[in-house]
């Protein structure tokens, strides 16, 4: 695992005499990401805020962005979100067409996408799903995720839904109004052929971010919530 990690303490004073003492994890020297989405829409819900500030941050940084079910409308919307992100950033889109929530019973031809992605990049950090999630084609991204990759920092995103999975993320990524704004308007403008369920409102996205940003702490007011199964210094 290349070293990109820097840890420091900082103290956030959000509130005029208060101290918030936070152990700060800051990525240094960041040259490549691997994103990983069950869906088309699924890495610009649970990462987009993150991914919007290390690009920032990272001029040179390269993006390996890939999805496993895509159809019909849904390549197009992805690949052109994927584009808007990484617009500028050495990086490779690819959209799979796996059968949507039948990926436990195409779990062997996914782990051959696997592989090929072991072999082929060697990412400082992953997003890829949580493996606590309710939704079926998403705990085999997660569990495929830590199969094929042993040796890399590995951020699993949360999905809000019906079921209500939300757990406690230990990880946070703090993001400020702007961020914030970004992430949510060009989820709405990048999938229209969303916008109809119920589940996929501006608020929906508000509320989670800010519910993160106040469990973090964030001087922002935003967050988005990771969950680290291990981290290795």
């Amino acid at each position: 695992m290349a070293g990109v990690a820097h840890v420091s303490h900082r103290q956030y004073h959000p509130i005029p005499g208060v101290v918030f003492p936070m152990l700060n994890l800051n990525f240094t020297g960041l040259r490549s990401v691997l994103c990983l989405g069950a869906h088309a829409d699924d890495i610009e819900i649970g990462c987009g805020g993150a991914l919007l500030r290390l690009l920032s941050q990272h001029p040179q940084l390269e993006v390996q962005w890939v999805i496993f079910s895509g159809h019909q409308g849904r390549v197009a919307e992805a690949r052109a979100s994927a584009a808007r992100y990484l617009q500028g950033h050495t990086h490779q889109v690819t959209v799979h067409a796996f059968r949507d929530s039948f990926f436990p019973y195409q779990a062997e031809a996914i782990k051959e996408v696997f592989h090929g992605l072991s072999r082929a990049c060697q990412p400082d950090v992953i997003f890829t799903h949580r493996r606590d999630d309710a939704h079926q084609d998403h705990r085999v991204l997660a569990e495929l995720t830590w199969c094929a990759f042993r040796n890399h920092v590995v951020l699993e995103y949360e999905i809000p839904k019906y079921e209500g999975d939300l757990g406690n993320p230990n990880v946070y990524f703090s993001l400020d109004r702007e961020l914030a704004e970004r992430k949510v308007r060009w989820l709405y403008e990048a999938f229209p052929t969303q916008t109809e369920k119920p589940w996929f409102t501006e608020d929906t996205f508000w509320a989670l971010l800010r519910l993160r940003g106040l469990e973090a702490n964030s001087p922002g007011l935003y967050a988005e919530g990771f969950y680290a199964r291990k981290l290795v210094f």
